[in-house]
């Protein structure tokens, strides 16, 4: 499965459009880490929790957003983007969405 965040796949042409993709992903924190993290943001640095659980959490909405793609028959996603909300106190939503196509050599 190709993935790009732009409209084309270099050395490939879109030959059918299958659609918007989606995928996402609801996480919260856990408070242990929370902790940690703020011990660790006094001191300076990467706060390794946070990056894994990010890290994760786009992982598993690209994975999500490529199923869909692939039952639709796509062999490739274009123009992807990723978007957070809030979905309440300690807890995010992180979504991915693009375009479903399928591509040939050019």
């Amino acid at each position: 499965m190709y993935i790009s965040n732009v409209e084309s796949i270099p050395g490939k042409r879109v030959v059918k459009h299958h659609g918007m993709v989606t995928g996402s992903t609801v996480r919260a924190r856990f408070f242990l880490v929370d902790f940690g993290q703020w011990v660790k943001g006094i001191f300076g640095g990467e706060l390794r929790g946070y990056s894994k659980l990010i890290s994760d959490t786009r992982q598993q909405a690209l994975d999500r957003m490529t199923a869909q793609a692939k039952e639709l028959g796509a062999n490739a996603v274009v123009n992807v983007r990723f978007s957070t909300s809030t979905v309440s106190l300690g807890s995010s939503e992180l979504y991915a969405y693009g375009t479903a196509v399928e591509v040939a050599d050019a």
